[in-house]
């Protein structure tokens, strides 16, 4: 087989992001401060106060991560209909998310769970593809490396201060498990109103022709929402990176594998904070790589990274092996997050990128609820250390995939 050379990428004509950029990423750093003060306890509660085990927490996050991505294909392709109009989308979806939230520090059974967090995720899947698609929209194309690498890093900076915050609440407070998950409703609410406030969004979608009289939100002609309408390359992208979706498994599985090695509560969340403070440090210069030397390969040297360290995940018997593996699968796993949805932004034209972020959001939803209750029943009737080399070894397949026969390559694109 013949293996297309990447192209190399367009040096950047300017090195500033734009506002808006800068606004979407402070938005998502609060509200993943907001779901990180809650998240990293979700597998706990689990195991110690409702006595769920592994299964359960793979049916929860495989059940929210689809819930969310069905609704993202929906939601993106609605921003693209109406020209270009994504900022309503992207508010609803934070309210919503940071309405349900918080009330999972009052559930009482692991269905409650699974319902809250279900909620949380319809909030995620209304938004997410609209708010890439406005960073998108906001960026030249020779910078959309930087820009997602930027706001990845916002992201898992916020992730960092919610874990720190809550590990902190619980040493020092006396709070209990649910107070603190009610407190998460402060640092989301300010992610709201910076969004409402702070992002001034600008239709490029509008020809330059239009009369400026146009309704901002008139409707726009848009291809069939088929399968069969998407590019050959984009569909290969797409199918490698739902197989891959398989061994990428809920990362609160670390947490709970420390939570099986004794880790006290608290150690849990330091180690939270350290995985995404690594992937923090690095998403932005994985961004700006990116853009300089080729989208595929910092996706490869992620995917594989992400391979050897499940696959050592599978061999820890003690805390200190679990914070070394842990923090270099983070610092390599933050390179390589901008890559792979800047290649989205790479395959759409400008009009269809709310449609083209939904199909990516989509097609790694169809596969979470298969992966968690896999990876979860694996661990349950197998054994930890055979879920992570399951795990890690379909995550090296991935990666062998994506070399040889879904390798990137850019498309230019028009000017907006």
């Amino acid at each position: 087989m013949n293996k297309p050379a990447e192209e190399p990428q367009e040096n950047p004509p300017a090195t500033k992001l734009p506002r808006t950029v800068i606004v979407l990423g402070l938005v998502s750093f609060f509200n993943d401060f907001a779901s990180d003060i809650v998240i990293p306890l979700i597998p706990i509660l689990l195991a110690t106060v409702l006595a769920a085990g592994p299964v359960a927490l793979g049916l929860i996050e495989g059940v929210a991560d689809a819930v969310a991505s069905l609704i993202k294909l929906s939601s993106g392709r609605h921003s693209d209909i109406m020209s270009g109009r994504r900022k309503g989308l992207a508010v609803a979806g934070y309210t919503l998310s940071n309405i349900a939230r918080p009330l999972l520090g009052l559930a009482g059974s692991w269905p409650a769970i699974l319902v809250l967090r279900s909620i949380d995720r319809v909030g995620k899947g209304l938004r997410s593809a609209p708010r890439d698609a406005l960073v998108a929209d906001a960026t030249p194309s020779g910078m959309h490396g930087y820009a997602f690498g930027y706001h990845r890093a916002l992201d898992n900076a916020g992730a960092v201060a919610g874990s720190l915050a809550a590990a902190a609440v619980l040493a020092w407070s006396g709070m209990g498990l649910a107070e603190v998950i009610l407190w998460s409703a402060v640092p989301g609410f300010i992610a709201v109103l910076l969004l409402g406030v702070g992002v001034k969004e600008e239709n490029k979608n509008t020809p330059d022709n239009a009369p400026a009289s146009a309704p901002a939100t008139a409707r726009v002609a848009l291809p069939p929402l088929r399968w069969s309408v998407l590019s050959v390359p984009m569909r290969r992208y797409l199918l490698v990176l739902m197989l891959f979706t398989f061994a990428r498994t809920s990362e609160t599985f670390i947490l709970l594998l420390g939570h099986q090695l004794g880790v006290a509560t608290v150690e849990l969340l330091l180690l939270w904070a350290a995985l995404n403070l690594c992937k923090a440090a690095t998403s932005t210069w994985g961004g700006r790589l990116a853009d300089s030397f080729g989208r595929g390969a910092l996706m490869l040297l992620g995917w594989t990274t992400f391979s050897v360290s499940f696959l050592m995940l599978g061999m820890v018997e003690h805390s200190v092996g679990l914070w070394t593996v842990s923090i270099f699968y983070g610092l390599c796993a933050g390179m390589s997050e901008g890559a792979e949805r800047a290649n989205i932004s790479d395959y759409a034209s400008p009009r269809e990128r709310g449609t083209a972020f939904g199909w990516y959001h989509l097609m790694v939803g169809i596969a979470a609820i298969p992966a968690g209750l896999l990876f979860g029943s694996i661990w349950q009737f197998q054994g930890a250390p055979k879920a992570f080399f399951f795990a890690g070894s379909l995550a090296a397949l991935s990666a062998l995939l994506l070399r040889t026969w879904a390798w990137p390559v850019r498309k230019p694109q028009p000017a907006p």
